[in-house]
């Protein structure tokens, strides 16, 4: 089972025991974390629940790893012929969890009950 998962403006596609790093989560190592905004759910072998914008009742369970900092990235700024060149360095804050669980308990649309027209006498 996998589905697709929002947090911190970014989608990303999670298995079972999947370790990602996502934008910065509050919580220490060993801390759980559920994700709501569920966009897709999916099984091998079968149609995949798309959500309208999100999947209803379903849900992606997690452990935080750990929190750490991404690879530093060097921003630079430079004009030609200008004696003008700026370098700045970003390090973005991220955090490591380990999906536990994927739960699709998605609630099915029930077709509204047909009203008995009226006959006009």
């Amino acid at each position: 089972m996998y589905a697709v998962i929002r947090t911190g403006g970014k989608q990303y596609r999670v298995n079972k025991d999947d370790v990602i790093a996502v934008e910065r989560l509050d919580g220490e190592a060993g801390d759980k974390v559920k994700f709501d905004d569920i966009l897709l759910v999916g099984e091998a072998g079968k149609e995949p629940k798309i959500g309208t914008p999100t999947v209803s009742g379903a849900s992606v369970s997690a452990e935080v790893i750990g929190q750490d900092r991404a690879d530093k990235i060097t921003v630079v700024k430079f004009k030609r012929r200008k004696n003008y060149h700026r370098t700045k360095g970003h390090q973005q804050h991220q955090t490591f969890v380990r999906i536990t669980d994927i739960s699709a308990k998605a609630a099915t649309k029930k077709a509204a009950p047909k009203k008995a027209e009226a006959s006009e006498e």
